[in-house]
């Protein structure tokens, strides 16, 4: 692992436990020496799940996996391994997936179709499946309420730090908690990277109310992240209620019950979300994009991707150059509705661009100032609707290209 981002958090929360939820991690040896690579958690009978994939149509076989099993709505295990993606392995990877599953069912007392598999790390090379179906017997024993952090490093690939975020909410005046790790560095631009994360509840939730609830606060904040504009091969979130709290049923997302529960939700997904960016490969800056005037939301989004994915913008954030042509360029990169006689752009708060064109009198050292810090705030407005969305990314440095140009060695 590398020096950790300056832009990481100043230490992994206190996640508490959760009625319902164990956890831990193993050192197998998929692909690292001297650190945990394999994680377990264990689910109580009962207990619901949502989950987002990869759109990617070179999905790997665990998240090919995870979506054949999705429809049945219930989990008792969740196996994830770092190290080695399982992509593009042929019938090996495949078979690897289904053993891994039928271990872990059998161990947990369950159907393998209740055992939820994800893999990270390099792709096309083989999976060593001896490692891992011979570890699982060997975690069981040590699962625990408190493996979070645990958890969260073993998951890790270029990472330079764990993530994790955890939230209360209320259902009918009955307190729930909701607690995640994730993880993600390069290869982000989830399109639902190599993103992974999983949230867990206590609520009691069936999966006809948590899978709506996921795809909305996954839009609103995995979705809009990015790094470097790949999409990962094995993105998968996975959502999980245990159905432990004492709350009244819940019959559909849009029950007004759940109000303060997806604000919490978002919450910690949002911050999950921003935990990735500031932890981009290379990464020297965080930097959040705020778009308004669009058609819609989601131009806004497109809008705000756009100007976050492009090299010559991230670049320029690097240096700490308000190069604000490149966002100019960007914006009209998107395809989306603008109108340019009212395009507006700030910089730190600092108005560079009104009406389309320069402000009068606009000075550049202010606003070269702001660029020097470690979070720099974009603001855009393409002056055409009330469409709007807030974006979070990175800065792209040389850095980037050493962690990748190294990844195999």
């Amino acid at each position: 692992m590398t020096a950790v981002s300056p832009l990481a958090p100043g230490r992994f929360p206190a996640l508490g436990p959760i009625a319902g939820v164990r956890l831990a991690a193993f050192a197998c040896g998929i692909r690292y020496t001297d650190r945990d690579d394999l994680v377990l958690a264990e689910l109580t009978p009962g207990s619901a799940i949502a989950g987002v994939f990869t759109r990617s149509l070179t999905a790997g076989a665990p998240v090919l996996w995870c979506r054949d099993c999705l429809p049945g709505g219930k989990v008792r295990g969740i196996v994830v391994n770092s190290g080695n993606s399982n992509v593009f392995t042929g019938q090996a990877g495949k078979e690897l997936v289904e053993q891994t599953a039928a271990t872990a069912a059998r161990l947990l007392g369950c159907d393998p179709q209740q055992i939820f598999i994800s893999s990270t790390g390099v792709i096309g090379e083989p999976p060593p499946a001896d490692k891992i179906i011979g570890a699982l017997p060997q975690i069981v024993p040590r699962l625990s309420a408190d493996g979070w952090e645990a958890a969260a490093h073993a998951i890790l690939t270029t990472d330079t730090f764990p993530k994790g975020a955890t939230a209360t909410a209320e259902i009918d005046g009955v307190e729930v908690r909701i607690s995640g790790f994730a993880k993600g560095s390069g290869m982000i631009a989830p399109d639902m990277a190599t993103m992974l994360a999983y949230v867990f509840t206590d609520a009691a939730l069936p999966r006809a109310v948590l899978q709506p609830l996921l795809v909305a606060a996954a839009d609103r904040s995995f979705n809009c992240m990015t790094v470097d504009g790949d999409t990962s091969t094995s993105d998968t979130v996975l959502l999980c209620a245990t159905q432990q709290a004492g709350h009244r049923p819940v019959a559909g997302p849009g029950d007004r019950r759940l109000r303060n529960f997806r604000r919490a939700l978002d919450a910690v997904m949002v911050d999950l979300a921003q935990q990735v960016a500031r932890d981009g490969e290379g990464a020297q800056k965080f930097v959040t994009i705020e778009v308004t005037g669009a058609a819609t939301s989601r131009a806004a989004r497109r809008i705000g991707l756009t100007i976050g994915n492009s090299p010559l913008v991230k670049t320029a954030l690097s240096a700490g150059d308000p190069n604000w042509g490149r966002i100019v360029m960007a914006v009209g990169r998107a395809g989306e509705k603008i109108d340019p006689d009212r395009l507006a752009i700030s910089i730190g708060g600092l108005p560079i661009l009104a009406n389309g064109g320069p402000v009068p009198g606009y000075n550049e050292t202010p606003v070269a100032e702001h660029m020097k810090g470690r979070d720099i705030k974009i603001a855009v407005d393409v002056g055409f609707a009330r469409g709007k969305a807030t974006v979070w990314t990175c800065d792209l440095t040389h850095g980037y290209i050493d962690i990748n140009a190294s990844y195999r060695s």
